[in-house]
This record gives C-alpha cells, sequence and structure tokens, in this order.
C-alpha cells in the first residue's frame, strides 16, 4: 500500500476512495496515521472511550435540556404563561441553536474544540437558571435562548470531534452513537422532566436539575477533556508552523515505520513530536498553527467562507435528511401537546413523557442500522468493487427508510385520530416507533454521507446540515 491517498487516477472523484488492500482485504486506515503521542488516532482505547463518552455525555444533555421546557407546560400556564408564549419560546430555542452554531462556527478550529464546549455548558448553566426562576412570560421565552445557544457544541463540534478520535471506516458507527446520544436526550429529557414536574420537588427542579449536571459536567470537562485537534497535514509533510507566524525552527526529520498506518510495512517521513503536557492538553484555548494575531479577521472570514458549503449537493441532501426529521419530530409532538392532554384522553405531562419511549426504542434501531450495519455494507461494497469505496454506498439503505418513516407517520395520525385500538398495528404507538426508527438511520446515514464526500469539511457542513 503507498499511502492513505491511494491514487484512484486523474478523474477522482470526490467521495471515492480506497478502504481496503488487496492483500488479504484488510481495512485501510484513514485518515493516516501518524507517529506522532499528540495524535488522537494513537491514543490508548480507553483514552479514545473516555473522551468520546464525554463528548456523547453533552450531546445527550444538551438535547435533553433543550426538549424539556414542554414538560412544565401545565405550571406554566398555572403561572399566567399561555401556550403561544411557551411556542414562541421554543422558536427562540431553535433560532438560538442554529444562530449560535452558525456564529461560533470558526472558534473550534481557530482556538480548539474545548472553548466551545466550555462556553456551551455556561451557556446551559445561565439558561437553565433562567428557566427554574421563570415568573413572567419574557423569561419563559428569553431563558429558551441561552439553552438553545448550548446545544450548538452538540450540532457541529461534537461531530468534528469523534472524526479525530477514530478512523473513516468507523464512521458509520461512531455517528450512529452520536444520533443515539441525541435520541436518548431528545425522547428521554421529557421523560425525565414530567417525572419532576409531577412530583413533589415540582417544575422548576427542571431547571435547577439542568443547572447541577451542566455544572459538573462543565468540571469535568475543564479537567478530563483534552484537546483534539491535530495538525496532521504539518506532521506527515515533517512542516511544523510556528504559532506567531514567524519563520519557523529547523525540523528533524527521522524515518520510522508507522505500525498503525497499515500491515503492509509502509515507511512514513515525520518530524520527531514531542509529547505536551497534561495543562497544554487541557488549555482552555489550543491556538490554530496558522492563527495570526488574534485572529478576529480569519474568524470573520471563515464564517463569511462558510456560506459556500450551501452549494454542495451532499450537504443540500444531508440537510434536507435531517430537517425532514426535525419537521416530523415537531409534527407528533404538537400532535401530542394538542391532543392528549384533553378528552377524551386526559393525559397528564408523565403520560404524554411516556409516549416518547417507543420513539427512542425505533431510534436505537435506527442507530444500529445506520450506524454499524452500514459500516459494514460500506466494507462490503468495497470489497465487490476491489477496495474502492464510494461515498454513496450509503444511500442504498435509505430506501426501507424511505418507506418505514412514512408509514409511521401516517399510522401515528391515524391512531391519534381513531384510538389506540385501531386495527392497524396498535396506532400512535407503532407509528411513533417507526418515526423513531427513520429519525435514527436518516439522520445517521445523512450524516456519514456528508462526512464521506467532504471529509476535510466536517465542521462547515455540519453547520449546513443543521439549519437544513
Amino acid at each position: 500500500m503507498q499511502s492513505q491517498t491511494t491514487d484512484l487516477g486523474s478523474g477522482h472523484v470526490i467521495g471515492t476512495e480506497r478502504i481496503l488492500v488487496s492483500e488479504g482485504h484488510r481495512v485501510t486506515l484513514n485518515p493516516q496515521p501518524t507517529n506522532s503521542p499528540n495524535d488522537p488516532l494513537n491514543w490508548s482505547p480507553w483514552r479514545k472511550y473516555w473522551h468520546a463518552f464525554l463528548v456523547l455525555f453533552v450531546v445527550g444533555l444538551t438535547a435533553a435540556t433543550s426538549n424539556s421546557a414542554g414538560s412544565a407546560s401545565d405550571a406554566l400556564l398555572a403561572k399566567g404563561i399561555s401556550e403561544s408564549t411557551e411556542n414562541t419560546g421554543a422558536g427562540v430555542l431553535f433560532a438560538g441553536i442554529g444562530y449560535t452554531t452558525l456564529l461560533l462556527s470558526p472558534l473550534p478550529a481557530l482556538y480548539g474544540r474545548r472553548s466551545t464546549y466550555l462556553l456551551c455548558l455556561l451557556s446551559s448553566v445561565a439558561g437553565s437558571i433562567w428557566f427554574a426562576k421563570t415568573t413572567r412570560s419574557a423569561d419563559a421565552i428569553w431563558s429558551q435562548l441561552f439553552v438553545g445557544a448550548s446545544e450548538s457544541c452538540a450540532e457541529a463540534t461534537a461531530q468534528l470531534s469523534l472524526s479525530e478520535l477514530f478512523f473513516s471506516h468507523q464512521r458509520g458507527m461512531v455517528l450512529g452513537l452520536y444520533i443515539l446520544a441525541t435520541s436518548v436526550g431528545t425522547f428521554l429529557g421529557p421523560l425525565f422532566a414530567g417525572l419532576i414536574t409531577d412530583s413533589n420537588l415540582g417544575w422548576s427542579w427542571i431547571g435547577w436539575f439542568a443547572v447541577i449536571i451542566s455544572v459538573a459536567t462543565f468540571i469535568v470537562f475543564l479537567f478530563g477533556f483534552e484537546e483534539t485537534s491535530f495538525c496532521r497535514r504539518a506532521v506527515l509533510e515533517g512542516i511544523r508552523l510556528s504559532n506567531n507566524n514567524t519563520e519557523a525552527p529547523k525540523m528533524q526529520k527521522v524515518n520510522f515505520r508507522n505500525n498503525n498506518a497499515s500491515e503492509t510495512g509502509e515507511q512514513v517521513s515525520s518530524f520527531q513530536d514531542e509529547p505536551k503536557s497534561y495543562w497544554q492538553r487541557i488549555a482552555i484555548v489550543t491556538p490554530s498553527s496558522t492563527l495570526i494575531g488574534f485572529g478576529f479577521k480569519q474568524y470573520f472570514s471563515s464564517l463569511i467562507g462558510t456560506f459556500r458549503v450551501f452549494s454542495f449537493p451532499a450537504v443540500l441532501y444531508a440537510g434536507l435528511q435531517w430537517g425532514a426529521q426535525d419537521a416530523w419530530l415537531t409534527f407528533y409532538l404538537t400532535v401530542e401537546e394538542d391532543n392528549y392532554y384533553e378528552a377524551p384522553w386526559n393525559y397528564g405531562d408523565t403520560s404524554v413523557a411516556l409516549m416518547n419511549i417507543p420513539t427512542l426504542i425505533g431510534a436505537v434501531i435506527g442507530c444500529f442500522y445506520g450506524g454499524w450495519f452500514s459500516d459494514k455494507f460500506v466494507e462490503w461494497m468495497a470489497r465487490r468493487r476491489g477496495g474502492i469505496s464510494e461515498a454513496e454506498d450509503r444511500l442504498w439503505l435509505m430506501y426501507p427508510a424511505a418507506i418505514i418513516n412514512p408509514v409511521g407517520l401516517i399510522v401515528f395520525g391515524i391512531g391519534s385520530d381513531q384510538g389506540w385500538l385501531f386495527p392497524e398495528l396498535w396506532g400512535a404507538y407503532i407509528g411513533l416507533g417507526f418515526i423513531g426508527f427513520g429519525w435514527g438511520c436518516a439522520g445517521d446515514i445523512g450524516m456519514s454521507y456528508l462526512a464521506d464526500c467532504y471529509p476535510d469539511m466536517i465542521l462547515e457542513g455540519m453547520r449546513k446540515y443543521l439549519d437544513g
């Protein structure tokens, strides 16, 4: 094997790569690992899993806090806060997610991933305190701006961090876990919030529990989450750039056998990279090697340049898929809130929250299908064409979702109208499970397809992905 960027010919198409070598059909490691002790791909398994767990935890946490306010609907009505005000708050929340994701998008690239996570966790603390102390309509609306802003790290930076910890042939599985974490937070968050509302603690403890968990998570991230950004190209090319953009120091080139890159005995040339100290690894700000001064000009240039990805077909497709899942989510949540609190159902907050369980079950199955199974499917397709993988291989798995998801919407709608004993598939519960399956696999497959097409533009793609 020559390298991870195997030449596929002058007509190479974006999203096409060699993921298997012919000798024994061994999997090619992409991106190409280095021998640097600072390379996240070289971290020990427990170190990788710990950081992946922290990323997935903050994804689930921010998803839960962003979807829990509705569980206090009855209590807020008793305080004179109308349903229209709550709906406005929900709109402000989604605006906070989208615009904060966009506005903070250059931050992880220029100043490191940690700064984004810490900033978003502080926003979660502020928004949750404000929500817990809600006494008037303005509180119910504007507290959600900060709660929504806190989820922005989960909408782009999290995928970037996960992609830096694992190889491309593991991408479907990793992003499947990401979607699963989102699903757990989205569907179980309202359930726990409903239980809190119906308990002796009262609805305000939805916010206070979020504050406690967010503060604890902030402390863990502050001291236990290392920076995952790594200048791979500089190491592989043996070029070290100085942070102040001055003349680079002389570098010592060494040849070593990269045992991680492949099993074919490939020789890789690189400079000797000194391991970072603990305090360097957990620095709040890790400036990019290309940062000029404080980077203000680069920040705004990067922000403006983000819009160029809007015209990329894979980005538009992935954004459409995720946007559709958000639309279906809004649809069934609205039906639940508008119908099940009233006759003939007369559900309470806990009963409505329990309706998220079949959705979560479907999402778990969908994440397995769109994650681990899609990785195996892509590998199987690559074996059929001599080790070459196409990004579009994953799209074959969208056909079942294209049938199951609409069926779930129809069954849920008719089941809600006709009652639980509606003969076709027990109505709403099965419909919610189908909707959850679509949420899990369509989001995972769309996101993996986007990352396969543009692996070097994950952060920018995810910003459009969210806005889709």
